[in-house]
């Protein structure tokens, strides 16, 4: 496992193509784990400093942030030919599979045991919503400012139906200004 110094050369696009290939079939529901393990410990493409920086940037632009980072890491190694690689690579496998979901589906709609298959991921991604959600809220366990911030944008969004946007607009600017030290 490599955390350190830069690959020897920067990787080919059909290199580029196979690595977020692998990526974008390993994940389902985010795959940044499998992007940093790919990325910096398999391919040494990137240092782990580097590919914290660049996503720090990739989190900064607007759109996935995995998308953000096939096109960046891509454009960095082989320009444009490269972006369309990495995220062509990123976004095959699971079209692809999406796209055979689809008629199968399609196709057997209508069978009781798809209705049973989709109410039990429906219920598997509910479960991993509400899990990620106690994760995020942990550490705002201890300040109560935070938790209010919270509960605000929890209610805004979950009982007067206000859009993300407005919630984010209101939210983040009081959540900054209690934030502040006394």
């Amino acid at each position: 496992m490599r955390e350190t110094g830069p690959p020897a050369a920067p990787p080919s696009c059909r290199a580029l193509f196979a690595g977020f290939f692998s990526i974008g079939i390993s994940g389902f529901g985010g795959v940044l784990p499998w992007a940093r393990r790919m990325i910096v410990e398999r391919r040494a493409w990137l240092d782990a400093a580097e590919f914290t920086d660049l996503l720090a940037l990739c989190q900064f632009l607007p759109g996935p942030n995995v998308i953000n980072l096939a096109v960046v890491l891509g454009s960095r190694f082989r320009g444009r030919r490269g972006a369309l690689a990495a995220v062509g690579g990123l976004l095959s496998g699971p079209l692809v599979i999406v796209s055979i979901l689809g008629v199968l589906y399609a196709r057997f709609q209508h069978a009781p045991v798809v209705a049973h298959a989709i109410a039990a991921v429906a219920a598997a991604a509910s479960g991993l919503i509400v899990s990620m959600a106690l994760k995020l809220a942990r550490p705002l366990l201890h300040d109560v400012r935070a938790l209010g911030v919270a509960a605000l944008a929890c209610a805004a969004l979950a009982l007067l139906h206000l859009p993300l946007l407005t919630t984010i607009a209101v939210a983040a600017p009081l959540g900054l200004v209690l934030a502040r030290p006394s």
